[in-house]
């Protein structure tokens, strides 16, 4: 399958991200024949997962940009709350956002989102932990394992990440993939 050949995604890492919410969206969209990198704090730093598998860094966020990137992907965790403090990584979500390209997150990834001022009117889900944030910056929150608004792909947990991931799918190549 390369459903995906010649587009670039961008995900977010940073020390205590959820393993499988990157992992998982990675290898598929990789599986997909899409690039995938993988941007931190710091470039070619190793960052630990919650479970403490490593991911290091492609690049540093401060030296990517949406124009390069078909999507954005942000994996959860409590990754996302040190990340959204940092404004290129809002400055970057916005611009995904506005640019209307693939904006996907899952579980506590939505506090990125939220504190970018992008969530007004978005229909999505989270974890329930979030789910007051979200409502609180204008979104429409429901309890669904994916939910699809545009250009926002959202999930609750990684029990959800096969229908976050072809929804992410569905996203970029925008037609329906299979389960």
């Amino acid at each position: 399958m390369d459903e995906l050949s010649g587009k670039k995604i961008l995900m977010f890492v940073d020390d205590i991200y959820e393993d499988l919410e990157l992992w998982y969206p990675r290898l598929r969209l990789i599986e997909a024949g899409a690039e995938v990198v993988t941007a931190g704090p710091q470039g070619g730093k190793v960052y630990q997962g919650k479970h403490g598998y490593p991911c290091k860094s492609d690049a540093a966020i401060a030296d990517v940009q949406e124009k390069d990137f078909e999507g954005l992907v942000i994996p959860g965790g409590f990754a996302p709350d040190k990340l959204r403090r940092l404004p290129e990584v809002l400055e970057l979500t916005r611009r995904f956002h506005e640019a209307e390209k693939l904006v996907a997150y899952i579980c506590h990834a939505g506090w990125i989102p939220i504190s970018a001022k992008i969530m007004s009117g978005i229909r999505c889900t989270s974890t329930p932990g979030i789910k007051d944030d979200l409502e609180n910056a204008g979104a429409i929150w429901v309890d669904e394992a994916l939910v699809i608004d545009r250009h926002h792909v959202s999930s609750r947990r990684p029990d959800d990440l096969p229908q976050f991931c072809r929804g992410i799918l569905q996203v970029l190549t925008r037609f329906d993939i299979p389960c």
